[in-house]
């Protein structure tokens, strides 16, 4: 997860929960402007501008679509915990039954940061109690089995939702095949992942144009081949899951009523997947 070492906090999970924010009635998270700031609030000013208007709307439905199949998936059962990689500051934890148990993976400045500010809120009664476990991890060293040590031993033997957002696009293919591959030592039969990714044809639109140029003068310099899109036949090879629901922008809009204001050239459209362990 080495790209994203230049990008701030401010600059992405602070970011991704202010969109949320923008519709509550859409992404049914009436937490996430609990991180609105003023500095926050102008780099998205400039980034609505400069990328793509639509970004609202299309981080709404992402935070809508698990969310909803998350409350389902707890409803019926089937999950237990949820195992958030990349987690930011997103607030599941507190939209979700208070029996669910709640795992959050980052980087240590962000998990230090969000433990912080909920453990304050939850003082203040601003939010809710909750089984909340937090790892900061540094991604870029061996970590995988001091990392699997504790999920087991807070997970146990219960069912679990792995959920991956906002993350596979900063990674190189190799780091996502090793990522699933860890997915699968800690799941078992039943247990479910979610994941958002970008297609190849995001690559051929002006928004990924504008959104390439934004990092270029705001954050890092990259180029094109610095992120990863995935293809669907990607999600359906995988041998110990099979992919049970698939979804993006424009099929959760028709589905959540939400109007569409940009051209397709000027949408991020992303794919969200729901795939299910079989082995």
């Amino acid at each position: 997860m080495g790209k994203e070492k230049n990008i701030g906090i401010h600059e992405t999970a602070f970011v991704t929960s202010a969109f949320r924010s923008f519709d509550e009635n859409l992404s049914q998270d009436n937490f996430a402007k609990l991180w609105q700031n003023s500095k926050t609030e102008q780099w998205i000013e400039e980034y609505l501008d400069q990328v793509s208007s639509e970004e609202t709307y299309t981080h709404c439905l992402r935070n809508r679509y698990f969310l909803d199949t998350i409350k389902k998936l707890v409803t019926s059962g089937e999950v237990e915990v949820l195992i958030n990689f990349g987690s930011g500051f997103s607030m599941y934890p507190f939209l979700l039954d208070e029996n669910t148990i709640h795992i959050e993976i980052d980087k240590p400045e962000i998990v230090d940061y969000k433990m912080d500010k909920v453990n304050h809120w939850q003082r203040n009664y601003v939010l809710p109690k909750r089984n909340i476990h937090f790892i900061g991890v540094d991604f870029s060293t061996n970590y995988k089995e001091g990392l699997l040590s504790k999920i087991n031993a807070i997970k146990g033997k219960k069912s679990s939702f792995i959920l991956i957002e906002g993350v596979l696009f900063f990674l190189s293919r190799a780091e996502t095949n090793s990522l699933f591959n860890f997915f699968d030592m800690i799941q078992k039969s039943g247990d479910y992942v979610g994941s958002a990714s970008f297609q190849d044809t995001l690559k051929n639109t002006a928004a990924f144009e504008n959104l390439l140029n934004f990092f270029n003068q705001n954050v890092s310099k990259t180029s094109k081949n610095d992120y990863q899109t995935i293809q669907d036949g990607y999600y359906k090879s995988m041998v110990n899951y099979t992919l049970m629901d698939h979804q993006d922008y424009y099929s959760l809009s028709a589905q959540y009523r939400n109007k569409i204001n940009q051209d397709r050239k000027l949408i991020l459209n992303e794919n969200f997947y729901l795939l299910k362990k079989i082995t």
